[in-house]
């Protein structure tokens, strides 16, 4: 048991002077980590904003998704219900959403980058959908000759006598809607058009309040996926959809495949074309790189399926992005992910990501520096040996100086043996020790052989 007690003091011992030894070093890397980590922040803030869209919207159903997404994370999203892009992109300039979808030829793409204003990825078509009513285009035609009465829409030019619902101004729905007539030469100020929530314009569509619609949603809006079924109401096969994107760019034509709503009962019945915006989820400079990140490989998971519109794995994109890609889209979209990311906790992967440089460079620094330490450790071990030496040669000037004070002397050897004896320094350091009870006992022997004053 003795034993075992005093090889444990000789390990804790060593133990101490390495880290004394080491100390300066540990003090240095801690203290560049800790101002690394005040000035780089890597940890995210538990909270984020995202601005989506009206209830019951595409933009809202996509909000609840990656909430539910970043959740695992531990990263609470507050959505935020607005009227649609416009007001998302007013709150995001604002400061008041990190966060948030807008749909194509919404931002300014020169004055949206300056303001800090970056995208994540364009993440999915968003169609303009222009439902109506065939009885009400009948009605319409009524007054003109039999020939050329028709229960269908040719194109937009034929809404100009119809009562026509578009989304709130919120949205940018009736903006966009009155470009796509002015094209056609239309004043909309001469057509019956009211704004109301998308909700309220397809209740009055199917109540016959209203002619025809106009939305601009994805194909999960609930609402979409309700008039494509609707009885009695129809949707308007935009023949010249090539013809509006080379007028606005912003705009890409789409089909919707025959049957691709329902299979069994063939809905639609043939291919529709249409045109669609390519939405964007737009985030703030200053919005957190990690949540930026988090947002981004969210959207590979929510937007990478097929659709209606699109192929698998065709969003997100980097192509259809009108603002400039932040890294952390860029890097999710066409990157590859670290290989840490697959083993490591959030927090953990994050943190290495952020602080790799940082670590690196520390590395490089104390490995040079590193070397001090085995002669600092060395110098500690035999200090507590080399201490006493001091002590030996003023014993033995005195024997030189004071011949009379021999058996005080011989005390005092005594004394500084019975310290040596109790000096404990590693084994590899022992002979130090040894050669100091040695260089005791020899002047004990000389002091011996010298008779009595």
């Amino acid at each position: 048991m003795k034993r075992l007690s005093r090889s444990l003091m000789l390990a804790l011992l060593g133990l101490r002077d390495l880290l004394l030894s080491a100390g300066p070093l540990a003090l240095i890397a801690v203290g560049v980590l800790v101002a690394a980590y005040i000035y780089l922040d890597p940890q995210p803030p538990r909270t984020v904003r995202l601005a989506t869209g009206p209830q019951g919207s595409a933009y809202a159903t996509f909000g609840e998704r990656y909430a539910a997404a970043l959740r695992s994370n531990g990263i609470t999203v507050q959505l935020i219900g607005t009227e649609g892009s416009l007001e998302n992109l007013r709150l995001l300039r604002e400061g008041r959403a990190d966060l948030g979808f807008v749909r194509g030829g919404v931002a300014d793409p020169v004055a949206d980058p300056e303001a800090g204003i970056l995208s994540l990825g364009a993440l999915f078509y968003e169609p303009l959908w222009v439902f109506y009513r065939p009885a009400a285009v009948h009605r319409a035609d009524a007054g003109r000759p039999p020939g050329q009465v028709q229960a269908e829409l040719p194109s937009l030019a034929g809404l100009r006598p119809l009562r026509l619902g578009t989304d709130r101004a919120g949205s940018g729905v009736p903006e966009l809607v009155t470009r796509m007539l002015s094209a056609n030469r239309i004043d909309t100020a001469r057509m019956r058009i009211s704004a109301q929530a998308p909700d309220d314009a397809a209740a009055a569509l199917i109540a016959g309040r209203l002619d025809a619609i106009v939305l601009a949603s994805a194909p999960e809006s609930p609402r979409v996926q309700q008039l494509l079924r609707t009885p009695g109401i129809a949707l308007l096969d935009l023949g010249q959809a090539e013809a509006y994107t080379r007028i606005f760019p912003f705009l890409t034509a789409v089909t919707l495949p025959r049957g691709v709503v329902d299979l069994a009962s063939d809905v639609p019945s043939r291919d529709v074309s249409l045109v669609a915006t390519t939405t964007s989820l737009l985030t703030r400079e200053d919005t957190h790189p990690a949540l930026r990140q988090l947002f981004a490989q969210a959207a590979q998971t929510l937007h990478g399926h097929a659709g209606w519109f699109n192929r698998a794995r065709e969003f997100p994109n980097t192509r259809a992005s009108e603002l400039p890609v932040s890294t952390e889209g860029d890097r999710a979209i066409n990157g590859t992910p670290p290989v840490w990311q697959r083993w490591l906790p959030f927090w953990a992967s994050n943190l290495l990501e952020r602080m790799w440089l940082v670590i690196g460079g520390l590395i490089v620094l104390l490995l040079p520096l590193s070397r001090v330490v085995p002669p600092l450790y060395t110098f500690r071990v035999r200090r507590r040996v080399f201490r006493w030496y001091a002590r030996l040669r003023d014993i033995e000037a005195r024997m030189e100086s004071d011949p009379g004070a021999r058996d005080a002397l011989l005390d005092e050897l005594d004394e500084l043996d019975r310290v040596a004896n109790k000096v404990t320094v590693p084994l590899s350091y022992a002979e130090e020790l040894y050669a100091l009870r040695h260089n005791i006992e020899q002047a004990r022997r000389r002091l011996l052989a010298r008779p009595r004053g």
